[in-house]
């Protein structure tokens, strides 16, 4: 985050977490990458213990009541320990959004204290096999028996499958349009089961898996926000899922490009550093510039969300701020391999890691293809329906009122 932009609170959170990163132990991080380690507990309880788990929700429950400026200030320099770390760190924030927002004070006593706590792990439960981005087209059922719902179905590329206690889990209840969505707090031994652990190209050690649920026996009070109100779910959801996708990138994106850097001020060729070289510094002002603006960019939209809460002008920015950071970063991260040159595909350098886990932010919560379609969407409505309320520029030329000129059908 741009410096001029942090309170000194804010600063004193960044150190609080640049403290809690240096910590963490570096053979974790490889183990994790080896798949030596499927999910790292210790690590969210450790996080838990610091008081950085749910920054943003309320104190009686374990948080710190903070924003979501706050959050993405923390969540960058989380976001330098890899995508793994950083969507373990996430996980608490998006599945406890729902439980934050629309659970009753039961299901936040229940659930939502001892995630902040660091007694229970959560994943979200969100992509089938044949659904892919089409989250209307859930196959995944839960047919009311009494006071229970009976869940079947799959859920695949569930970050947590292997290791989190319970699942928020979306599936088709009553009725047959797309609204008859369902969202629902779904625990480990009320059935699920993790079917498949997935061999990731980056991105490891989370333990990202297929869920089977087979007759999983959901109590009522499992509910969130009540019978068909999933896609009120999903549409609040969309900012945590992206808003931590957006600033996560940006902490990965960041480390390459100080390393690299730092590689360029040393390495000599031809007599020189390669940093006086401009194929090199130009890569490096490139790097710079986009990672300034994908940290501006996530800045507006969390400061979008705490002004205005999940709207469709916020959710516009935060879909910016995801499909501009991830790519960015990926961007960001070749240049630094460029820079460092054949020993940075190697794992002599971290930048090669860094680069697979990379690829799969451009992917999970919401492709850049589904970002485009969020932005041009909400850009089109909040233009189309307003009065021009400045110049009105078309007014300008010198035949605006040529009207038979002025040809739309």
């Amino acid at each position: 985050m741009l410096e001029p932009l942090l309170t000194e609170k804010q600063k004193a959170l960044r150190e609080e977490v640049r403290k809690f990163v240096k910590a963490v132990p570096k053979q974790l991080l490889q183990d994790m990458d080896a798949d030596k380690v499927r999910y790292p507990r210790e690590y969210v309880v450790n996080l838990a213990k610091n008081n950085l788990l749910g920054l943003r929700f309320d104190p009686a429950y374990g948080g710190r009541g903070l924003t979501w400026v706050d959050e993405v200030i923390a969540l960058e320099e989380i976001g330098v320990l890899g995508m793994s770390l950083g969507c373990l760190f996430s996980l608490v924030s998006i599945v406890g959004e729902a439980l934050d927002v629309f659970g009753t004070d039961e299901q936040k006593k229940k659930y939502l204290e001892p995630l902040l706590k660091g007694k229970i792990f959560c994943a979200e439960a969100l992509t089938e096999p044949r659904g892919g981005s089409d989250f209307f087209g859930a196959t995944t059922t839960a047919v009311q028996k009494g006071d229970y719902y009976i869940l079947n179905g799959q859920k695949r590329f569930v970050v947590g499958a292997d290791g989190a206690d319970i699942f928020l889990v979306y599936a088709r209840t009553e009725g047959a349009s797309g609204k008859s969505i369902s969202a629902f707090i779904v625990e480990r031994d009320m059935g699920v089961e993790a079917k498949y652990i997935y061999g990731l190209l980056g991105t490891r050690g989370g333990g990202a898996g297929r869920l089977v649920f087979k007759d999983c026996k959901v109590p009522r009070e499992n509910l969130v926000l009540g019978l068909n109100r999933g896609a009120d779910v999903f549409n609040q959801m969309m900012i945590p899922e992206r808003m931590t996708s957006a600033a996560g990138a940006v902490g990965l994106a960041r480390a390459a490009l100080e390393l690299a850097t730092r590689y360029s001020d040393k390495r000599k060729a031809f007599g020189r550093k390669i940093r006086e070289f401009e194929g090199v510094s130009f890569r490096v002002a490139d790097s710079i510039i986009k990672l300034d603006a994908a940290s501006m960019l996530v800045y507006g939209a969390s400061k979008a969300v705490d002004t205005m809460g999940s709207t469709g002008y916020s959710r516009r920015l935060v879909s910016e701020a995801k499909r501009f950071a991830t790519e960015s970063a990926w961007e960001i991260i070749n240049n630094a391999m460029q820079v460092v040159g054949g020993i940075g595909y190697t794992n002599v350098y971290p930048i090669e890691k860094m680069l697979r886990d990379a690829r799969l932010s451009i992917i999970w919560t919401g492709t850049s293809e589904i970002m485009n379609l969020i932005i041009q969407h909400e850009y089109y409505r909040e233009t189309l329906k307003s009065v021009v309320a400045v110049r009105d520029v078309e007014d300008d030329a010198q035949e605006a009122h040529a009207a038979d000129e002025k040809i739309y059908e």
